[in-house]
């Protein structure tokens, strides 16, 4: 084969996909899927999982550490609170959630095609969080900065298949701990038109995420029927597991629920260190602790949107390290998926973890193996689908790409079976007819272009072509793609005014305290 053949062949290839990158970003601003539920349990199963989860709320408690309006809310509420331990009567916490949470809401973004309903038959696919390192394979390991924070909003921005800004996508650790929050959230407000997490490491970020909100939707703030704020940002409430909330997260949760903002509460819990090993036992004290916090949001602000959220992993019984794409925590993530549609609540989990420190094989399958579960179990706010390496240690840019790849497969296959008369193709079949080819029909021609997913990084040519083209593995080629696409990236329109009186607000904040480490 001539290098002039090959040459040729690569640049058809190349246009082909351009034509339908052109076409997946047409692709709509959240998934509603059309495919049954995964369900690993059966009512006599969740109910057991239920009556558990009750007797540890009654007969256990759940600590709320240092914050007496926490107690006194509790207290009031008719709790039996002794010292920071809050128990609460058998079926109280459920009542509370059922008779004032949303079945499903909408989060605002400032571009309103990209709004998400969030709950429901609905999935919304958001970037990684967290992560004090990123990586990359041409400078490896290193901390976050400011600038690969903003080079992570603009990739999630450009992706179709992630359908959110995220939050605290890596930790830009060039900036002081006090003063990075407003950075970081200026940036998703700026870089990105998509929806977007809230700052939850103090309550005073909290309330500086809220006061930027309000800048950014100005007059949309309010909704217009109810007089209240619309819901523009979610924010990860994680409990401290087990059985344990802090004052850190409770004061962001406070400053949220009260200005009707979204919050995601999410035990975190490595099993066997901060649960019991089994995945019932795990599943019955996620949902313990999801209660109380889900009925703590609904008892400072009734009708504020919650979400209630699962994140479970095991761990090495050898080495106690955290291990991920295991089936234990997928059983889990299956049962807490039910469990949150019978509670009434929007469920978050899931995602694309990896222990993996590299993009390789380990990090590909691992990944895999949490992401399908993810999607088949109906999971609606999937934080951490793109990015994670080593543990949610690192976010990685290839990584992310390779993610973002995966997702866009998991969106076509919740869309389901197309039963309308295009997609029953009855017409091409008559067409066409025994003992010839479909290629040249007009049901193909026209549909071409869209019939099967086709991923801008895996490489489908033969041997002699991919040798041809560099020999290039996945990693190599999703490299080249992160770098195109910011190489390409153009900011979406913010009104001047807006961002003017953004960096004003955030100028005045800064100027207002000391740079500091905590």
């Amino acid at each position: 084969m001539s290098s002039t053949t090959t040459r040729r062949r690569s640049g058809g290839s190349d246009a082909r996909r351009a034509s339908r990158a052109d076409a997946q970003s047409s692709q709509p601003a959240y998934i509603t899927r059309n495919i049954p539920y995964y369900e690993v349990l059966g009512d006599e199963g969740l109910a057991i999982i239920e009556a558990n989860a009750d007797t540890i709320l009654e007969e256990i408690g759940i600590d709320f550490r240092d914050d007496p309006e926490a107690l006194q809310i509790w207290r009031d509420a008719g709790a039996d609170v002794q010292g920071e331990r809050v128990r609460m009567p058998r079926g109280m916490c459920r009542k509370l959630i059922q008779d004032n949470a949303p079945r499903e809401f909408t989060q605002h973004a400032r571009n309103p095609a990209r709004s998400v309903r969030i709950g429901g038959t609905n999935t919304v696919f958001v970037p990684a969080y967290g992560c004090p390192f990123v990586h990359d394979i041409d400078r490896g390991r290193r901390y976050g900065t400011l600038e690969d924070f903003r080079n992570f909003v603009k990739l999630a921005y450009l992706s179709p298949s992630i359908h959110h800004s995220g939050g605290t996508i890596c930790e830009p650790v060039d900036l002081p701990v006090n003063k990075r929050h407003l950075d970081m959230i200026y940036s998703h407000m700026k870089y990105s038109d998509k929806c977007f997490m809230g700052s939850v490491t103090h309550p005073e970020r909290a309330q500086d995420t809220v006061e930027m909100a309000k800048i950014l939707f100005g007059d949309d703030w309010l909704d217009p029927d109810t007089g209240k704020p619309k819901t523009c940002v979610v924010s990860l409430i994680n409990a401290n597991s087990p059985m344990t909330f802090d004052d850190t997260m409770l004061g962001a949760a406070k400053v949220y629920a009260r200005a009707n903002q979204a919050c995601v509460v999410t035990p975190f819990i490595l099993a066997g260190a901060m649960s019991p090993v089994t995945i019932a036992g795990t599943a019955a004290q996620t949902l313990a602790e999801g209660l109380a916090g889900l009925a703590f949001v609904q008892l400072v602000s009734p009708g504020a949107p919650v979400v209630l959220g699962s994140f479970a992993s095991s761990m090495s019984m050898q080495s106690g390290a955290p291990t991920f794409g295991t089936p234990e925590p997928a059983l889990v993530l299956y049962v807490m998926a039910n469990l949150a549609r019978r509670l009434g609540v929007p469920f978050r989990s899931g995602g694309s973890f990896t222990a993996s420190k590299i993009p390789d094989a380990q990090a590909a399958s691992e990944s895999a193996n949490t992401l399908l579960p993810t999607s088949l179990a109906g999971v609606n706010f999937a934080l951490h689908t793109a990015g994670w390496l080593e543990g949610g240690l690192a976010m990685g840019y290839e990584k992310f790409i390779m993610d973002a790849d995966q997702a866009g497969m998991m969106q076509t296959l919740l869309k389901g079976v197309d039963l309308s008369e295009n997609g029953q193709a009855m017409e091409a079949i008559r067409e066409v007819g025994p003992g010839k080819h479909f290629l040249g029909c007009s049901h193909t021609q026209a549909n071409f272009k869209t019939a099967f997913y086709l991923s801008p990084i895996t490489d489908n040519n033969s041997f002699e072509q991919w040798d041809a083209d560099g020999r290039l593995d996945m990693a190599q080629r999703a490299n080249a793609r992160w770098k195109k696409l910011l190489a390409e990236y153009q900011a979406p329109p913010l009104d001047p005014a807006i961002d003017a009186a953004l960096l004003a607000y955030i100028e005045q904040r800064k100027a207002s305290m000391p740079d500091s480490s905590v």
